[in-house]
């Protein structure tokens, strides 16, 4: 009888275990197995290489180049969606006449699916009618190529993405401030400490769990996004938007070459997981 009780928990847990095998572990195993075989859908040949898929990346100019797009956009987009989000949330948590208002409107980019996104925004940044190059005319300024520009699109791309994602990352950040006891602040306050120092000594520490999420789940998101640069750019102008991830796609369904396109994944996964787990310690550490 103590058996079956002790079975009972395990009998719950296995409808989610189930989807993680499948679509988590499965999908990851089967990569690293990939990865180890060229495997071109046309000629319908399979071949084990080994590491030949990994050595024949590190001699490719495309792959270096996808690799730094890859980086140069993390390395800008992450911080940027992290400090709107936080410097939203502050100003969300305000208790002000509207602000229920306020922070439905925050959300309504999340709402809109990022094929509809893209869509809206190419018109917007279009060189000859779009509306952003119609408001810089009407400054007396250039217009701007914007997407069409391979020193402008990644930064484009950057605009969007946050417009689309910071609200999204906001919701975790004002919940973990509305979390935070008032107590806490009035004792601060009596105690003399100022707004900065209340910042510091109270906000900071009492987010730490919420924030830590919202850096790591960022940091994968951006490491895997791909569908505004397929839509938008195709990984141009002169390949300037063509991130690793997006690499790995046209690799598997433009040129049908899996090996290749799974090596690059297995690559993308290795980084995203040195990246996370450097992040969980400079937080821990801070904590």
């Amino acid at each position: 009888m103590k058996t079956k009780q002790h079975l009972v928990p395990y009998l719950f847990l296995l409808p989610a275990l189930a989807g993680l095998l499948l679509f988590k572990i499965y999908p990851i195993m089967n990569g690293l197995i990939q990865s180890l075989f060229t495997n071109h859908f046309l000629s319908q040949t399979k071949k084990f290489v080994g590491l030949g898929n990994y050595l024949d990346l590190a001699k490719d100019p495309v792959f270096w180049k996808s690799l730094f797009v890859t980086l140069k956009f993390n390395l800008v987009i992450n911080p940027l969606q992290i400090a709107l989000a936080f410097g939203l949330a502050i100003l969300l948590n305000h208790k002000i006449r509207g602000i229920a208002l306020f922070r439905a409107v925050q959300f309504v980019p999340v709402a809109v699916s990022v094929p509809s996104a893209c869509v809206l925004w190419n018109i917007m940044m279009s060189p000859e009618q779009g509306v952003l190059n119609s408001i810089l005319i009407a400054l007396g300024l250039e217009p701007q190529p914007f997407l069409a520009s391979s020193s402008q699109a990644l930064w484009s791309i950057i605009l969007i993405a946050s417009w689309k994602g910071v609200g999204y990352w906001t919701l975790f950040l004002l919940a973990g401030l509305q979390e935070i006891p008032r107590s806490i602040y009035e004792a601060a306050c009596i105690d003399g400490a100022t707004g900065w120092q209340q910042f510091r000594k109270v906000t900071i520490p009492m987010i730490m769990r919420p924030l830590t999420f919202v850096v790591v789940s960022v940091t994968i998101a951006n490491l895997l996004l791909f569908s505004p640069m397929y839509i938008l750019t195709g990984g141009g102008p002169q390949r300037s938007t063509n991130v690793l991830m997006l690499e790995s796609y046209n690799s598997a369904f433009m040129y049908s070459d899996m090996g290749r396109s799974s090596a690059i994944v297995v690559v993308l996964l290795i980084m995203t997981l040195l990246i996370v787990t450097m992040q969980f310690r400079m937080l821990r550490a801070k904590h």
